[in-house]
């Protein structure tokens, strides 16, 4: 599954992420985020979130799986974090309240 791969860094925006994974999710209904670094991790995270709210028109939902991997960057081994994500109908998400899919406050 490493074709549906989206590597996060620190400057990239959160926005775009969350495009690339409602899209490769209503495509696929499955992608991975691998991210390096607190922000990166950060970014990745905050990505996921704006993308339930892409995906609400279409009535899915995302599951995530966080885990830790090893790879390697220029010759060394760094661990990454990788986000398993797939969709889910919503109504098999957990109920949370609306105000929390609101993009009011994203920075």
């Amino acid at each position: 599954m490493t074709d549906n791969l989206i590597r996060v860094s620190a400057a990239s925006r959160a926005t775009a992420v969350a495009g690339a994974i409602a899209g490769i999710v209503r495509e696929h209904s499955s992608v991975q985020v691998q991210a390096i670094g607190a922000g990166a991790v950060n970014q990745a995270v905050k990505a996921v979130a704006i993308a339930r709210s892409y995906l609400i028109g279409d009535n899915l939902d995302l599951a995530i799986v966080p885990s830790f991997t090893t790879i390697e960057v220029a010759g060394e081994d760094r661990t990454a974090m990788r986000f398993y994500i797939e969709s889910r109908a919503t109504e098999d998400a957990p109920k949370v309240p609306r105000q929390h899919h609101q993009l009011d406050n994203v920075i």
